[in-house]
């Protein structure tokens, strides 16, 4: 008997052979320097920020060369599978603008490859595998877990490598007859890769980041399908679908570095060109004094759900990782205010090769810098977006009078040196809280009043205001100009020149009694401008704010 026989038996009744997929996927007709990249993710649970950094990637240097970036679903894990997995990732990559140029989404395929789901693609996979075992490449194993554990623990015992290799694997010894007599009794197994490769010799590999590194040859004989569901591992099944979808380059993290030999022996073994391939840097945070990585059961920011749900802006969260991907960026994107990630040549070469440090608070400057870069009109539209999802509150203040909110969102906005309070769009409320009455008066109100002690005095001073100073219609001089003559009006100096050189002549100056007005209006001694607030509140409700005052 043949290996022919072997692989007839194992897979009697294949449609499609080998050559009929290789006439079905051919070569891409790509321009010299054209890059397909693909994201392929698991859909095992939520999309980690580390799986974001590498789709980021994969988009920016398919975007680069005018190529083509692909989702591929690689879901073979079924027994980890989460059913609204791939929901979450298609809506983060639209979200982000990442959106790919070939998918399958909700049993729709967009491009020529496809199916881009691993599951879909079970009889290419066993084509596959079949012609490993016609040419010797790939074997049936019948090991039990518990002879799998005995190897082990005496690979240990003999501090050897553990893994099923040379003497270790057994069934790769068997005899066609042997392996066919077990598998017609119905003996379960597995599809190994068998490897040619020497754990003592030493190959030449170039990583784009790491760049050229020299790796001991593969000799482990790998699972390459699983008897339950006759699905492939990853191993195997990125190899057959990067070479018939023409992947030309693999991003994936630097966790898969050792198993790159492994990859390169079995596109070896049918002839295949192996993709160029990214290994990048874990991502890491500051914890304290040092720095780990982005734990998925420590750290909420781990997920990308949690910048949606904090209201970070997306461009804000690409920006942070771009600075991380490229060192060089930050200063390009200073030097070239207008354009976007989009327009940003990529350089493998400028990356990290170790790790890539995400900084929550760089995070929050740069979206402090996005926010306060929004017109009103923007701004609105994308708080509103937010507290749709987020906060029935916010989002009925905004919606009973989208003119006012504007109005207190773009104070101090148009201006060369815009304010940059809010970070996120959940910050927005703990801002502007005060300008509504319903907040105000339901709020516990802690008023700031500094060093000002006296409430008699307070009370006096809101009152003469209230009642002869001010005016709705008053431009800002007017207004300040009468905020001058209440000062001396009362015994504080409304120039504050006079005041330094002799503050013991004074109650106090202009500074305490504006933030005496800005505290009775608004319970903070620091806000935007008073004037403006003053302005959107109106005569009634400053007289009834300084009313609360006991």
């Amino acid at each position: 008997m043949t290996n022919k026989d072997l692989a007839d038996l194992i897979f009697p009744n294949l449609e499609h052979d080998v050559e009929y997929y290789e006439a079905l996927y051919p070569e891409r007709n790509l321009k010299e320097g054209e890059k397909v990249t693909r994201f392929a993710p698991s859909p095992t649970g939520y999309l980690h920020i580390g799986g974001f950094f590498q789709a980021l990637i994969d988009y920016v240097l398919a975007k680069n060369s005018n190529g083509i970036f692909y989702l591929r679903n690689e879901d073979t894990d079924k027994a980890r599978e989460v059913d609204t997995a791939v929901e979450l990732i298609m809506k983060t990559l639209n979200q982000y603008g990442l959106v790919p140029d070939e998918y399958e989404y909700e049993g729709k395929i967009v491009g020529e490859y496809g199916p881009y789901i691993q599951s879909e693609r079970k009889e290419i996979y066993h084509a596959y595998i079949k012609r490993l075992i016609e040419i010797g490449r790939a074997y049936p194993c019948f090991c039990t877990r518990e002879e799998l554990n005995e190897m082990r623990q005496k690979q240990e015992e003999r501090k050897k490598r553990t893994g099923y290799y040379g003497s270790y694997a057994k069934c790769r010894k068997l005899s066609v007859e042997e392996q066919i007599e077990k598998i017609k009794a119905n003996t379960p197994y597995v599809i190994r890769f068998r490897s040619n490769g020497d754990f003592d010799n030493k190959i030449v590999f170039e990583d784009l980041v790491k760049g050229r590194l020299s790796l001991s040859e593969n000799d482990i004989d790998d699972v390459i399908m699983k008897s339950d569901n006759m699905l492939p591992t990853y191993h195997f099944a990125h190899v057959v679908d990067d070479h018939l979808m023409h992947t030309t380059h693999v991003v994936r993290g630097e966790e898969w570095l050792p198993s790159v030999t492994k990859h390169i022996e079995m596109f070896k073994a049918f002839g295949f060109k192996p993709p160029k391939y990214i290994h990048t840097p874990l991502i890491i945070k500051r914890d304290g004094d040092s720095v780990r990585k982005i734990s998925k059961r420590k750290d909420p920011e781990a997920s990308m759900s949690y910048y949606t749900e904090k209201g970070y802006p997306e461009e804000a969260v690409i920006e942070a990782l771009m600075t991380i991907i490229n060192s060089n960026y930050e200063e390009w994107h200073t030097n070239n205010p207008d354009k976007t990630f989009r327009d940003f040549t990529f350089s493998p070469k400028k990356m990290s090769s170790s790790g890539a440090l995400f900084d929550l608070e760089k995070l929050n400057n740069i979206s402090r810098d996005v926010i306060s870069k929004m017109t009103k009109e923007e701004l609105l539209e994308r708080s509103l977006n937010w507290a749709n999802k987020f906060d029935e509150e916010l989002k009925e203040l905004i919606e009973k009078d989208k003119e006012y909110y504007m109005n207190i969102i773009n104070i101090e906005r148009c201006q060369k040196k815009p304010r940059k309070d809010y970070e996120t769009y959940s910050d927005i409320k703990n801002y502007i809280w005060y300008m509504y009455d319903e907040l105000f008066i339901n709020n516990k109100l802690n008023y700031d009043w500094q060093n000002i002690n006296d409430k008699d005095e307070i009370k006096q001073i809101l009152t003469d205001y209230i009642d002869n100073y001010y005016d709705t219609n008053d431009d800002k001089d007017t207004w300040f100009n009468k905020m001058k003559l209440l000062c001396d009006n009362k015994g504080y100096c409304s120039n504050m020149k006079d005041y330094k050189e002799n503050p013991d002549k004074y109650i106090g100056s202009i500074v305490d009694i504006s933030m005496i007005l800005r505290v009775a209006l608004t319970t903070k001694s620091k806000t935007p401008d008073l004037y403006e607030i003053m302005k959107l509140l109106g005569k009634d409700r400053i007289k009834s704010r300084f009313d609360y005052i006991k």
